[in-house]
């Protein structure tokens, strides 16, 4: 079980680690605010990077356990692991070779992932009204915001899968930078 001085330990720890590479949490930050404004930039571009990148993953850890599957024969769901890698390594070659294709494949995941979320954000919201909680109208906002999203993205297909995972990841790597961008400052700064 932590302790309270083992929590105060770590986060000292963190704090002389981050403060001590201050730079690199800048530089990276940088980097991924000029990725992030290039995606926001370019979206079509960005979306196809993303999906070839995604096909890639899903090629090399299907031929990974494939490899795995065929070194462990013995084990129980053996074919089960077999058809699994294969699916993976089915899924990586037509997100590469088909990259347009998948791009509007991810955009209706996104899409549904939106519509998952914003629902369980506004019943987590109104769950927190009851409660009389202060923040029950940011989450209820939150939430409205997802919807809002995935009606938009849903609306303009198959357009808006030219841009929204492109733009999406975009806005991701321009407030992940920016916030690296802050943390390396305030550490330098300490």
């Amino acid at each position: 079980m932590t302790m309270p001085q083992d929590v105060a330990q770590l986060q000292s720890q963190m704090k002389e680690a981050v403060k001590a590479n201050w730079k690199v949490f800048l530089i990276k930050g940088i980097v991924m605010v000029i990725l992030g404004m290039a995606a926001v930039a370019i979206p079509l571009l960005a979306s196809i990077a993303v999906t070839i990148f995604l096909g890639w993953l899903f090629l090399i850890s299907g031929a990974v356990g494939l490899y795995l599957a065929f070194t462990s024969r013995n084990l129980p769901g053996h074919w089960w692991s077999v058809l699994s890698a294969l699916l993976a390594i089915g899924a990586g070659l037509i997100l590469i070779v088909r990259p347009i294709a998948g791009t509007l494949t991810l955009t209706l995941v996104v899409s549904a992932y939106f519509i998952a979320e914003g629902i369980t954000v506004i019943m987590g919201a109104l769950a927190h009204r009851k409660e009389l909680s202060g923040r029950w109208g940011w989450l209820l906002m939150s939430g409205l915001v997802d919807l809002i999203l995935a009606a938009i993205i849903i609306a303009g297909l198959p357009g808006s899968a030219a841009w929204a995972i492109g733009l999406l990841v975009g806005i991701n790597l321009v407030f992940g930078g920016t916030s690296l961008i802050g943390m390396a400052l305030a550490a330098r700064n300490a």
